[in-house]
């Protein structure tokens, strides 16, 4: 019997797409393997080609790397360029094993926040306007920027902010932008443009840390100020 290709899979089934929608730790070893290897024979599918090799390692990944190019080319369905491919994923594998784990900095307060963006922006002579994603513990999840002006900020879409804040799990949240004048003092809109942030992250349940203006030289913080 011919088995279906996994083309012919139901879209909820097919690896890749099994991926997008719940992560990669919901797929099997086989499942993440056939993703690399893209295509299995005419009678069996990639993520069955896959079980097939791995039930022949005794479902170890580790025996997986040990196998030779020439090994995996004994297996029909599996040339050179995917004996490879398996190849360097173990190897992969191993390496990340070895990595250590990069710490992303903790933005628990405005001159923590400032040390971090200064940077960024400090030769600027336009306004920009960015997102600091934070977890409920202050370590930066993604810093975003999502306005770009002249000398004053273009306008903000608070629902596109959010949008992105939520697409990131973001549990605090603060929103930072340089003053190119050298002036840290926040303007009328920069106070309506707070508010509006502020009664979000309120509806939303996330923590608004702080809302910070940034020159080459200082800053100027709302929640040091007691305006958050």
């Amino acid at each position: 019997m011919v088995k279906l290709t996994i083309t012919h899979w139901a879209e909820a089934d097919r690896p890749r797409e099994k991926l997008e929608r719940l992560g990669a730790g919901a797929l099997s070893d086989a499942e993440l393997l056939a993703i690399l290897i893209g295509s299995g024979t005419p009678k069996e599918s990639a993520v069955d080609l896959m079980k097939r090799i791995l039930n022949d390692c005794n479902n170890n990944l580790n025996t997986l790397g040990k196998l030779s190019i020439r090994d995996l080319e004994q297996y029909k369905g599996i040339g050179l360029a995917k004996a490879i491919t398996i190849l360097a994923a173990c190897e992969l594998g191993k390496r990340r094993q070895k990595a250590t784990v990069e710490e992303t900095p903790i933005l628990n307060s405005a001159e923590n926040i400032y040390q971090f963006m200064h940077t960024t922006i400090q030769d600027l002579d336009i306004e920009e306007g960015w997102i600091l994603m934070m977890k409920q513990n202050f370590r930066l999840i993604e810093a975003k920027r999502i306005s770009v002006g002249g000398l004053t900020m273009a306008p903000i879409d608070i629902r596109l902010m959010m949008k992105e804040v939520l697409l990131k799990n973001t549990t605090v949240l603060a929103f930072c932008h340089n003053h190119p004048s050298g002036s840290t003092t926040p303007s009328r809109e920069d106070d309506m443009l707070t508010s509006h942030i502020h009664k979000a992250c309120e509806l939303l349940h996330i923590h608004f840390a702080d809302h910070v203006i940034l020159t080459d030289g200082g800053y100027f913080s709302y929640r040091e100020e007691g305006k958050l």
